[in-house]
């Protein structure tokens, strides 16, 4: 440090040594001169992990997808001008996802702001209210104490993981010379007051976050809530780790109502929890069983449902008592039906719930499939209430098996199965948004050895979805495939350069319709005058190429088998493989709108026990 070339460089090469000091390791760079002294210290600094991409915007989707796997931030290092606006949809994301990412950009000085100077804008606070926390470092200078950079590193590090999470912004405004030219100063002066933290190896400032909460103490309405056994659903959105869904899980077996998960909560392909009904997103489509179903309580964990389904039919027939939990703020309820909100972590009001409701041991599978009771509270919920939901979704299961394989052609739904099925556990499957996320939770089976799903479901956007999942698989250090359709590959084409950075098997299963499908599902589809050219928007094009540009394996099967042999071959494969599947988007609408009725069939001659 003392042998910097210049200021500049002098602290950035503070600013790095901070971050890798903190823990921060994996540092996603976009080219760019502005950002120079930034660069250049994370590639002199032997301990941070560097990842060049020449989009912007893919490399804060790449630092999003190392967050969402592991965590802990990464950074996403930007020039300045419109580059950091190309960060904006990662920004969202990870705001909306509680997602840590921290952003860091080169930025000019303050004499050539508002003046006309090229590449540049006024990025000080640059993206408002979606940061977390922002912070801009003023041109570096011998007269401003160095300790201010690593205070400022700090904090922005512990922002980042802090209970709210999300993106920090930390700005950098530099002035010439940006390459490490020699100076010639000397900073031993400089940097004496901060000997100490030179010869250590521990952060200047550390931050020590408050322990861990006992077992919070819930209002005793919820034990009378529990202890009455109304026919009750539980129901969980987005979970962040593995300990909420383990807590979730062990909750669900205790509790005895129906367990409906989403497939973002990383449960609905986890066929372990007695009292999963996996195909309750089909299910839900029944106005029968949902009349003869009427529904008096719902406990919601953690984020929000994918499908509308649940919320949709909540909405007109609201439950007596709505609980939501969530650690944040947020308010997570689109229908306004909530009646008591929970703002605690949900492992701890899972483990607080039980131990209030006297539930002591989880149920076993005979015990769920029974609807017998459990724990001491309250007596037995409604006999046939559990077992009637199972019943239900097995029937649905049993009949999707029938229909996907009448033959052996391929087809989204078809696809969703057979991935959920064929993925190795403890692998990673990403759900681009559309309709890959909403096949993967209406048709996806689960087993005892569930992958773990992630997807960007903040903004619902597809924009960044490839280089997420290659961020995503960076963090999780395992072969992980991505399912998206055609659109969103197009959207985050360059992003294909991501993949041969990685050391794992990375499978992009792409579901070409040539156009936007997921707009065929809705009411606009009826006006075929504006359909076609502005929504289902048809490109004509196939991907074999793309793959060969990026130097990637590719398979286009046309069959289940050849799918299930061509998934197999490229999830035992160094590298990455494109698997297209093509697709007709009419054909599509028509399949799911006959597998959901033919699963429904004979529905109301399956064995219920639940009454009126």
């Amino acid at each position: 440090m003392i042998q910097s070339a210049n200021v500049n460089h002098l602290w950035a090469t503070l600013l790095v040594e901070e971050m890798v000091r903190n823990g921060v390791g994996t540092f996603c760079i976009a080219p760019g001169s502005r950002s120079t002294p930034l660069v250049v210290a994370v590639a002199r600094n032997p301990r941070a992990r560097a990842i060049v991409h020449y989009d912007e915007r893919g490399a804060a989707f790449h630092a999003l997808g190392c967050g969402r796997a592991t965590g802990e931030p990464a950074v996403v290092v930007t020039t300045s001008g419109s580059a950091l606006a190309n960060v904006w949809p990662a920004v969202v994301e990870a705001s909306l996802e509680r997602v840590p990412l921290l952003v860091l950009s080169g930025d000019r000085p303050p004499e050539l702001q508002d003046a006309g100077a090229n590449q540049t804008m006024d990025q000080v606070k640059f993206f408002g209210g979606y940061a977390e926390w922002s912070a801009t470092l003023p041109c570096p200078s011998t007269d401003i104490d160095p300790a201010v950079v690593l205070t400022t590193v700090d904090q922005a590090v512990s922002r980042s993981r802090g209970p709210a999470g999300g993106a920090v912004h930390v700005n950098c405004m530099f002035r010439e010379p940006l390459a490490p030219a020699e100076q010639g100063e000397d900073f031993e002066a400089y940097l004496e007051p901060m000997r100490a933290w030179r010869d250590g190896v521990h952060a200047y400032t550390r931050h020590e976050s408050a322990p861990p909460r006992g077992a919070p103490e819930l209002p005793a309405e919820l034990a009378e809530l529990v202890a009455r056994r109304p026919r009750g659903l539980l129901v969980a959105g987005g979970l962040a780790s593995a300990a909420e869904r383990a807590a979730v899980a062990h909750l669900a077996e205790a509790l005895g109502w129906p367990f409906l998960p989403d497939v973002t909560s990383g449960l609905r392909l986890d066929g372990n929890t007695a009292t999963l009904v996996p195909y309750h997103e089909v299910l839900l489509g029944s106005t029968e069983f949902m009349r003869d179903h009427p529904v008096e309580a719902v406990i919601h964990l953690g984020g929000r449902w994918t499908s509308r389904r649940l919320p949709d039919h909540l909405e007109v027939a609201p439950p007596k008592d709505y609980v939501v939990v969530n650690e944040q703020p947020d308010r997570v309820d689109p229908i306004h039906r909530a009646t008591r909100r929970f703002q605690l972590r949900v492992a701890e009001f899972c483990e607080a719930l039980r131990a209030l409701a006297g539930m002591g041991h989880a149920r076993t599978a005979a015990d769920a499939a029974s609807g017998a009771a459990v724990g001491e509270a309250g007596g037995p919920p409604d006999s046939g209430w559990l077992a009637s939901w199972r019943q239900a979704s097995d029937h649905v299961g049993r009949r999707l098996d029938e229909l996907l394989d009448r033959n052996g052609t391929l087809n989204e739904p078809k696809v969703a199965r057979l991935v959920s099925r064929h993925i190795g556990g403890g692998e990673g499957l990403y759900l681009a948004s559309s309709m890959p996320v909403r096949d993967m939770d209406a048709f996806g089976a689960p087993r005892p050895d569930p992958a773990l799903v992630a997807a960007n479901r903040g903004a619902s956007g597809v924009d960044g979805t490839i280089a997420t999942a290659t961020g995503f698989a960076r963090g999780l250090d395992k072969c992980v495939t991505l399912v998206i359709g055609d659109q969103a590959f197009l959207h985050d084409l360059n992003s294909l350069r991501l993949c041969r950075s990685l050391d794992h098997p990375f499978v992009i299963v792409v579901l070409n319709n040539d156009g936007g499908g997921i707009f065929s599902f809705l009411p606009i589809a009826r006006f075929p005058d504006v359909f076609e050219p502005y929504f289902g928007a048809s490109h004509g094009m196939t991907f074999e190429h793309a793959a060969a540009l990026f130097g990637l394996e590719y398979a286009v099967p046309s069959t289940a088998d050849e799918f299930v042999d061509a998934y197999a071959r490229a999830r035992g494969r160094d590298g990455a493989t494109v698997i297209e599947v093509r697709t007709a988007r009419q054909d599509n609408v028509d399949l799911h709108a006959s597998l959901r009725r033919e699963a429904l069939a004979g529905l109301t001659q399956a064995p219920s026990g639940a009454g009126r």
